[in-house]
């Protein structure tokens, strides 16, 4: 039941493949529409450093700091010690990219300012994920290696930890795509930013967001496979 047309090769690889190209797309997107909009200049001037600033104090939000971070969109928020982190392409900047991810980036810091109910969760859910993506594929694989009852109880259990990683995955989506939402407002109702470059930053920050769905979609398709591998097993 687990090789196909009789050759050896194992169906469920052909999940791990659509997994796969689907990241590459959104990826490539991602990359693609970055690189676009870096080309093209806020009538602003502002940097992607000083809009994060001026954003959050916008906000009421002072005891947020914004600082560079080596990288290519390492860009993040870390609420432990409530810093916004821009990466190379992002910090001195004057791109619309630039802005647009930088006022991702303070749309999260305005969640946390706010109490934002997925973003708790989320944090909350940052132990399960390490501890599931760290042990998920050791027992799958150990499992996979011996034989008797102990290789279904381990495969089972990495599948177990591999749900929680995808949990957190998965409630990574709204919080990700509500801090879009309130930085593209953002940049509008301050006057940051003109309508017509507004959908600029939409874009990059669409395509950004559309990699976590990507990785979703790939875990989810990955999860079926560990599935249909624990079936033959039993």
């Amino acid at each position: 039941m687990g090789y196909y047309y009789g050759y050896g090769l194992d169906w469920t690889y052909i999940l791990v493949i659509i997994g796969a190209v689907i990241s590459m797309i959104a990826s490539s997107r991602v990359n693609s529409e970055f690189k676009k909009f870096s080309r093209v200049a806020s009538r602003s001037g502002l940097t992607g450093a000083q809009a994060a600033m001026e954003l959050l104090h916008s906000q009421g939000i002072y005891d947020v700091s914004v600082q560079h971070i080596a990288g290519n969109l390492t860009d993040h928020f870390d609420p432990r010690n409530k810093t916004v982190s821009l990466s190379d392409p992002v910090y001195n900047s004057t791109s619309l990219a630039a802005i647009g991810v930088a006022a991702h980036e303070c749309g999260h810091a305005m969640q946390h300012a706010k109490g934002y109910a997925p973003l708790a969760i989320r944090s909350a859910l940052v132990p399960v994920a390490n501890i599931g993506s760290t042990l998920s594929w050791p027992l799958i694989i150990i499992g996979l290696l011996i034989g008797g009852s102990p290789s279904t109880f381990l495969i089972n259990m990495g599948i177990i930890f591999f749900m929680g990683a995808l949990l957190f995955q998965i409630v990574t989506l709204p919080v990700e795509f509500n801090a879009s939402a309130r930085a593209l407002r953002l940049l509008q109702s301050t006057g940051m930013m003109a309508q017509d470059e507004v959908s600029g930053s939409r874009r990059v920050l669409k395509a950004a967001a559309l990699t976590y769905v990507a990785a979703v979609a790939a875990s989810i398709l990955q999860l079926l496979r560990l599935l249909a591998i624990a079936n033959r097993r039993r």
